[in-house]
């Protein structure tokens, strides 16, 4: 058996990278490092002494399963266990809750005093609600697009024709209807664009060659007053990519950062960087490695709280008059590759970052 982490944690314990705490035989916490008190927005004072399944922390935390019956058969038996899909339901002082899964890895700690317990939290939980979020707006395009485009055809016709005879006045309200009708027509179009079940056409690309293309073209138009950084690793190798829609992908991306800070007036610089990570996979019941990654950082105010987690549903926007189309669309050509897109967010600060499949 592998060597359990002591009760009384030293340097190491705070080091780890993973949220861990230990309970004592009857659930109780006893230990908690500074990485479990991020993932479970708790403090170590609101857990130690608390039975790990108490639903009672001002409505803050609730588990399921519960793990004491887990901790009190991994100390009963002495040998270690592991319990997958817990789901955490993890709220704020602001009675805001989201959903985290995770597997509970637990041992017995050292001498025999409680059992260690390690949360590994399941990389495909935010993927599943992409995936989810592309088959929705494929649904809602197919809806929309021919049940609201065609008669939107005779509206604006009709009023292109009240338009030629009307006084003054009822030109402008129907040059009025006409245009809105125009705007309705694009989104529509962009709305459309989900039910396009063609495969992506997957090849080697250059990420750079995309990139660096993205970066010319914000810089000649919607980020010239901003500054865009290069930050590029040169020892990549090509990705199993359709090039142009991977530049559509970051292309979108970087408008929307440009138009976040210059809407609030905060920051003013994008980053556009790759690198490689060899630990990244597409989990689930195909898994692959991810190896090749895009991030787009910008040090704008960041996504509205209220939306942090469900930017890739479509209809979602933080925008007046936004569409919330762009990140749904980004998010079905994403999964389409079979790669993966995740996103952090706080003010002064947004990272997307794409997962790449490279070329065999």
């Amino acid at each position: 058996m592998k060597p359990a982490i002591p009760v009384i944690p030293g340097p190491e314990w705070e080091a780890l990278p993973l949220p861990a705490l230990i309970a004592d035989p009857a659930g109780q916490v006893r230990a908690v490092n500074e990485a479990a008190e991020i993932w479970l927005n708790l403090s170590r004072r609101s857990l130690i002494g608390r039975p790990i399944d108490d639903a009672g922390m001002a409505g803050r935390l609730r588990i399921d399963p519960a793990l004491s019956p887990f901790i009190a058969r991994t100390f009963g038996m002495d040998e270690p266990h592991i319990q997958p899909h817990v789901r955490f339901d993890i709220g704020d002082r602001a009675g805001r809750h989201q959903t985290r899964m995770a597997t509970i890895h637990a041992a017995r700690a050292a001498r025999g005093t409680g059992v260690t317990l390690l949360i590994v939290p399941d990389p495909d939980a935010d993927q599943y609600k992409v995936r989810t979020a592309a088959r929705s707006a494929i649904g809602m395009a197919e809806m929309l697009a021919h049940e609201i485009k065609n008669p939107l055809a005779g509206i604006r016709g009709a009023a292109q024709l009240m338009a030629m005879n009307a006084s003054p006045e009822d030109r402008e309200m129907a040059e009025l209807i006409v245009a809105e009708s125009r705007r309705i027509v694009a989104l529509l179009d962009q709305v459309e664009r989900f039910g396009d079940t063609s495969p992506p056409h997957l090849v080697a690309v250059n990420v750079h060659d995309v990139l660096e293309r993205v970066r010319q073209s914000a810089k000649a138009g919607f980020a010239r007053d901003l500054n865009v950084v290069a930050e590029y690793d040169p020892s990549l190798p090509p990705a199993l990519a359709d090039a142009d829609q991977l530049t559509q992908v970051c292309l979108n991306l970087v408008k929307n950062a440009a138009e976040a800070i210059t809407r609030s007036n905060t920051g003013g610089t994008i980053r556009l960087r790759s690198l490689y990570d060899g630990t990244a996979r597409l989990s689930g019941p195909v898994s692959r490695p991810l190896p090749l990654q895009i991030e787009i950082e910008d040090d704008g105010p960041g996504l509205p709280a209220e939306i942090a987690d469900q930017v890739f549903e479509p209809f979602v926007s933080g925008r007046e008059n936004g569409t919330g189309l762009g990140l749904a669309l980004v998010s079905k050509i994403i999964t389409d590759h079979g790669a993966a897109i995740r996103v952090a967010s706080r003010p002064g600060r947004t990272l997307f970052r794409i997962s790449l499949p490279k070329i065999a």
